[in-house]
């Protein structure tokens, strides 16, 4: 026993040590990070608005590539909150509200919840805060028929990720909650007003219908993806939640949040962010380090990867079973 707790330690020592070699943000990546992120933004934004004069088929074309820096500017935005992305905490908090912007997302209000989504991941007596709704084998159970039609709605794929992506950025980023503060309310009535701001410019500009027939395509296939990668992130066969006294925060981290392994370029438009069991470890590494730390250092070489196909799967899991420790399905209870 004695052993096992000084390798545990020395474990414990070995990835702080490890992460600490890679929490450290570089100013020129982070800066050029948000020039090949934003400027292909706008840019291909600009030439949507042309292509519409010619073929509407060709502006849904060019909308796939712009929903793809849309989450690659949400991975900046997820970064700034974490104080990861510069070393000035003001200048991540500006440039967080401001790419929140852009991706319809107040600042204040995503990243407190998100905070809490760190500090409780796979703690299952700390679930519903800033995580997908996720029951027990044992609490699906003891439902009534209206409470396990209802769990399984919102469990369906259609809801999940066909309406629930973007009513949560069009409308519930719109609202407050009871826990917050007085400033952190004002914050998300400030967001709220930015974009009601911006978005009455660009239609003066271009026009109402012209905007929509632009804007709402790029918003759904980003919303609907980036939703898709949060969930693959926790929600595979072989996740791990634990009771709170059997929680721990590293294994936790590299046994309850995925090695999403996605070709090249996909990786680079999700901004490493597949590498979620570095991230989850320390949330102040940039997501420019996090591949590279994960391949430098075997002591992260032995958890299993989710592939982009394997990862489908995902998608026909729905509780968690305590006892066999794994998601499963409904056919599965």
């Amino acid at each position: 026993m004695k052993e096992e707790v000084e390798t545990n330690a020395n474990s414990n020592r070995d990835w702080r040590t490890i992460i600490s070699g890679y929490n450290r943000p570089d100013r020129l990546k982070s800066w050029w990070q948000i020039i090949n992120s934003v400027v292909p933004y706008i840019i291909l934004w600009v030439v949507m608005v042309k292509t519409i004069e010619i073929s509407y088929w060709l502006t849904l074309l060019l909308a796939v590539p712009a929903a793809g820096f849309m989450v690659r500017i949400f991975i900046i935005f997820h970064d700034c909150g974490h104080g990861s992305f510069f070393k000035s905490q003001r200048m991540n908090k500006i440039v967080g509200i401001i790419t929140g912007l852009i991706v319809f997302t107040p600042y204040h209000k995503w990243h407190h919840d998100h905070k809490v989504h760190h500090q409780t991941v796979g703690n299952l007596d700390k679930r519903g805060v800033g995580d997908v709704k996720t029951l027990t084998v044992e609490e699906y159970s003891g439902l009534s028929g209206w409470k396990k039609f209802s769990y399984r709605f919102y469990r369906n794929p259609f809801f999940l990720f066909g309406i629930a992506p973007i009513l949560l950025f069009t409308l519930q980023h719109r609202f407050t909650k009871p826990y917050m503060s007085f400033r952190e309310k004002m914050y998300v009535h400030l967001t709220t007003l930015g974009l009601v701001a911006a978005i009455t410019l660009l239609i003066l500009v271009i026009g109402w219908k012209t905007y929509i027939l632009i804007q709402l395509p790029i918003l759904y296939i980003a919303t609907v993806h980036g939703v898709w990668l949060f969930y693959v992130q926790h929600q595979y066969r072989d996740v791990l939640w634990e009771d709170e006294a059997e929680w721990d925060y590293k294994t936790t981290a590299l046994h309850g949040s995925s090695w999403f392994k996605l070709p090249g370029i996909l990786n680079w438009f999700t901004g490493n962010i597949g590498y979620h069991h570095i991230h989850h470890l320390s949330p102040r590494v940039p997501n420019y380090n996090l591949k590279k730390c994960h391949y430098e250092n075997p002591i992260f070489h032995n958890v299993k990867p989710l592939t982009f196909f394997s990862a489908f799967e995902s998608l026909l899991l729905r509780l968690y079973d305590v006892k066999k420790k794994r998601m499963i399905r409904f056919s599965e209870i």
